[in-house]
């Protein structure tokens, strides 16, 4: 009998966000209308002049292994782009690209962090970190906020959190799921905490163009010297130029820890396919107004689906100021019956919903926002009138 299979890859949670938006394409494949809210990735083509970049690239025979860390252009293109835009200043050497954020996210994790080492993690977050943490055997530590607080966390609240185990502090802004967005003071606060305590700061920067309601945004690295030598950025062009399926992320750190990173990079999958780097070089350096014009799109469908949304009965949401999420508070369902079933929680509200109503969310518990359901208004106008007309049937048949 062959032995069992490791205790932490046995202990890894599947992406509930995967497992809605797998189901719902499988409704969907099989000639159900499903109106999908699940999936986090824009719904716009990747701009022509980005996909002409990395045909030329294949024409080109830009097609053989690069470096570990991505291709030089790349890197300076990166950083270029990272001054432009957050006033931040890296050399190519402390650049690495991945194969998309979450990836780079990993390999921050793995590279700064030992088993039983603390993670703190801001919470509500993107469900992936704390499995990542568990994957390398640190221990993830929830510090949660509640709507009242906007779901952002206190700089009082961080330094209650930190032991003297504590390596990390994760923080996403805009936030997947919240989209909310941390000010320049707030960011000077917690920095304040983790400058003291010694520790690294994960600063997932992967939405910061999608902002709204004239905000400026600020990266946490930029707030001290200090602050940017403990940091590491991570970001890609997923987001900001609909090119998730060509999977190119970057991190920028200090040079002992993008190193490691790189190395890390080299020993397990390498660059990104090379042709897909190329493309990104365009996107960060070619014409960027495409980016002005998704924003704006954006910000409309979120103001129409949280006016739409705040009208429906026995739900409530807060108006996000960047990503393309939405938190629906479904709590006052709870402990309630729906169509013959006792609803527990989001996961129960979330899949009744799906099934008498086909709307595909994702229930926030694995997001530690427990009765919540997730909406991405990464979808047209249209898509989302029919979600929410769907949602008050459901509620009213009920």
């Amino acid at each position: 009998m062959v032995k069992p299979i490791s205790k932490i890859a046995s202990a890894i949670a599947p992406s509930a966000t995967l497992a809605i938006s797998a189901l719902a394409k499988q409704m969907k494949a099989d000639g159900i209308d499903v109106v999908s809210f699940g999936a986090g990735e824009p719904d716009f083509n990747t701009p022509e002049t980005i996909k002409e970049a990395g045909i030329a690239a294949i024409r080109a025979n830009k097609t053989r292994y690069t470096p570990a860390a991505g291709i030089m252009e790349l890197r300076r293109a990166i950083c270029n782009r990272m001054k432009e835009d957050l006033g931040l200043e890296y050399e190519p050497s402390q650049v690495v690209v991945a194969s998309g954020a979450k990836h780079n996210v990993y390999l921050a994790i793995m590279t700064c962090c030992d088993p039983g080492d603390e993670v703190v993690v801001a919470a509500p977050y993107w469900l992936s970190y704390a499995e990542m943490i568990r994957m390398a055997g640190a221990v993830p530590v929830e510090v949660r906020a509640e709507a009242s607080a906007h779901f952002k966390i206190t700089a009082e609240q961080l330094e209650a959190a930190i032991t003297d185990k504590t390596k990390m502090f994760m923080l996403n802004s805009p936030s997947n799921p919240t989209g909310m967005v941390y000010t320049k003071e707030e960011l000077e606060a917690l920095a304040a905490v983790c400058e003291k305590h010694g520790i690294y700061v994960l600063a997932d920067d992967i939405y910061y163009k999608l902002v709204y309601d004239g905000i400026e945004y600020t990266s946490i690295a930029s707030v001290s010297p200090a602050m940017k030598e403990q940091c590491i950025v991570i970001n890609g062009v997923s987001k900001t130029y609909a090119m998730t399926g060509w999977r190119v992320g970057y991190a920028l750190a200090n040079p002992t820890v993008a190193k490691a990173m790189s190395s890390y990079a080299s020993h397990s999958t390498g660059a990104p396919a090379t042709m897909a780097q190329w493309a990104a070089v365009e996107a960060l350096e070619g014409p960027q107004e495409s980016v002005e014009e998704m924003r704006q799109q954006f910000e409309k469908r979120r103001d129409h689906l949280v006016e739409r949304m705040n009208k429906v009965p026995g739900v409530s949401c807060i108006k996000p100021q960047g990503a393309f999420y939405v938190m629906m508070d479904m709590s006052s369902f709870v402990g309630k019956t729906m169509y013959g079933k006792v609803i527990e929680n989001d996961g129960d509200f979330a899949q009744l919903l799906l099934e008498k109503n086909l709307v595909a969310t994702v229930p926030c518990t694995s997001f530690a926002a427990p009765n919540y359901l997730r909406w991405s208004y990464a979808t047209s106008m249209e898509q989302i009138d029919k979600g929410i007309d769907r949602l008050e049937e459901f509620i009213a048949n009920a």
